[in-house]
């Protein structure tokens, strides 16, 4: 017997019990439909957090304050407070790997416009914020080193913020009010979206460092540094300057731990890369068990098709049928099942990921590697589960099952 009349008979077995065929498919289908919408999760959370990254920068550098201990007790990271306003001037001035630093504090602040009013982050930075963050102010301007120095009271908006605000109307030069004091604006930044679960990212006020210090928060330290190489390939030199120099000035003797640290974009972009390739995989393999149970509901079903056409087998034996032939004939019902069910199963895992990505606002992407592999295995499954119940049919005596009843 050919391949092709195989299928075909395996094709009108099937077709004689077409709920049942269905009902024994669709362990398959729901299988090879969630793995492909889990992969497709999972995917997507990576995509959408290399693309954060991107967009920050490949040679940005975070200097931190570290962890402090007292009497056996240990702050978190942070509780320091080690770090000036001198350190950053010295870290631009004294490490040629480095091209431009802003110190950062931030707060939050009630932001009043008239008779409206908005709760947001307000971020104290230098002027070389928008080049270190990758972040272009759509219209207006950013306030330059000489606002900074004087500690003027002007802001940059956020998207969010100025839609909030301002409805529409142009922000540029108005006065808004951030914990009753009058701040003037001069621009707004381009916008960047949600942060990955974590909030909106245009939600927020860019203020001079220094007016966030003296009007806002009335501190007299930075709370972290954000620094660009002038290179990628100068990063991890940047890095090794700035350990060097802050030791240096901090008075750190030799093997004592440092009261900062300086963490780089690329390490942090991998680690959080590497977590969601984890997370894909566990998705993954959590959906496969469905895979499992549909292939186990083929054997169980192939086993009672085995048991009902114990007649036919017979007969077909003892007309010419060799043993191979019965058992083609048996896996090739078993592989058509899954393959039919690997074939419903992607449309169900394309139709899934979309309703996801709209209706839960989570970024989904389905690759073909993806869907190749559900669709392989679930033929794999097909095989593996079905060649019991054939090889069972092969085995038949011919007499024997000539006199089934």
């Amino acid at each position: 017997m050919n391949i092709a009349k195989t299928a075909k008979v395996s094709l009108l077995a099937l077709n004689r019990n077409k709920m049942r065929s269905f009902l024994t498919a669709l362990g398959i289908i729901i299988g090879v439909g969630a793995v492909i919408a889990m992969v497709s999760i999972g995917q997507g959370a990576k995509a959408e957090i290399e693309q954060r990254f991107t967009e920050m920068g490949t040679n940005l550098l975070f200097v931190r304050p570290g962890s402090m201990s007292f009497r056996g007790r240990h702050g978190g990271g942070g509780s320091y407070t080690t770090l000036k306003e001198s350190d950053a001037k010295a870290i631009l001035e004294n490490c040629d790997a480095v091209q431009y630093v802003s110190p950062n504090v931030n707060t939050r602040a009630q932001v009043v416009f008239g008779n409206k009013n908005w709760n947001s982050s307000i971020y104290g930075v230098g002027d070389r914020y928008p080049q270190i963050r990758n972040w272009d102010v759509e219209y207006g301007v950013f306030f330059d080193e000489n606002q900074v120095r004087t500690g003027q009271k002007v802001c940059v908006l956020g998207s969010e913020v100025t839609e909030n605000l301002f409805e529409g109307a142009d922000p540029i030069g108005e006065i808004i009010r951030l914990n009753k004091i009058p701040f003037r604006v001069l621009g707004v930044l381009k916008t960047k979206g949600e942060a990955g679960g974590w909030g909106s990212r245009d939600d927020m006020i860019a203020v001079p460092y220094t007016t966030a210090k003296s009007r806002l928060m009335n501190i007299d330290y930075i709370q972290s540094i954000d620094v660009s190489a002038v290179s990628a390939k100068r990063t991890d030199e940047a890095a090794r300057q700035i350990e060097e120099l802050l030791r240096t000035r901090h008075k750190i003797a030799p093997g004592s731990e440092d009261d900062f640290n300086v963490r780089n974009i690329s390490d942090i972009a991998e680690g959080a890369s590497e977590a969601t390739q984890i997370l894909t995989i566990l998705l993954g393999g959590i959906a496969s068990i469905s895979l499992l149970v549909g292939g186990i509901g083929i054997m169980n079903i192939m086993l009672v098709s085995v048991t009902e056409r114990i007649r036919e087998i017979g007969i077909r034996m003892s007309v010419g049928a060799r043993e191979i032939d019965i058992l083609l004939q048996f896996l090739t019902e078993a592989v058509v099942l899954s393959v039919l069910g690997g074939v419903l199963g992607i449309c169900l895992g394309l139709g899934s990921s979309s309703l996801i990505s709209k209706l839960a606002g989570m970024k989904t992407l389905v690759s073909i590697g993806s869907v190749a592999l559900a669709f392989f295995f679930a033929g794999s499954v097909g095989v593996f589960f079905g060649f019991y119940p054939a090889r069972k049919a092969s085995k038949l005596d011919p007499i024997e099952a000539l006199r089934y009843e």
